[in-house]
């Protein structure tokens, strides 16, 4: 179970990557990144952040490779904008969020 701290920290990760990701589109191959969940460790050390992901130009691995790439980037440009309200950014962990998917086959398979 998450306490509020964790849950508080969590948000504010979330908020903070799904602008980010909107305003450095372009480096992403113009893919639109939609950060669905961060979930962060007890001790705020680690997050695990689910990304969907559209691209009409590239597929979601190679966007989500081009992101784990960038990791250091991402939690430098964090620690910038947060320095006030955290004392340490944690590191991150990308996923593809797929549930969308998940739900769409399903869909389809009910329909037949």
């Amino acid at each position: 179970m998450e306490t509020r701290r964790q849950n508080k920290v969590a948000r504010l990760l979330q908020k903070e990557l799904a602008e980010m990701f909107r305003q450095h589109q372009h480096s992403y191959l113009n893919a639109m990144i939609t950060v669905t969940v961060v979930r962060i460790s007890p001790d705020l050390s680690s997050a695990k952040a689910y990304l969907s992901i559209f691209s009409p130009g590239a597929t979601k691995e190679t966007v989500i490779e081009i992101i784990k790439g960038k990791t250091k980037i991402i939690r430098a440009e964090l620690a910038t904008k947060l320095r006030y309200q955290l004392m340490k950014i944690p590191e991150f962990i990308f996923y593809i969020d797929d549930s969308l998917d998940y739900v769409e086959k399903i869909d389809q398979l009910l329909k037949k």
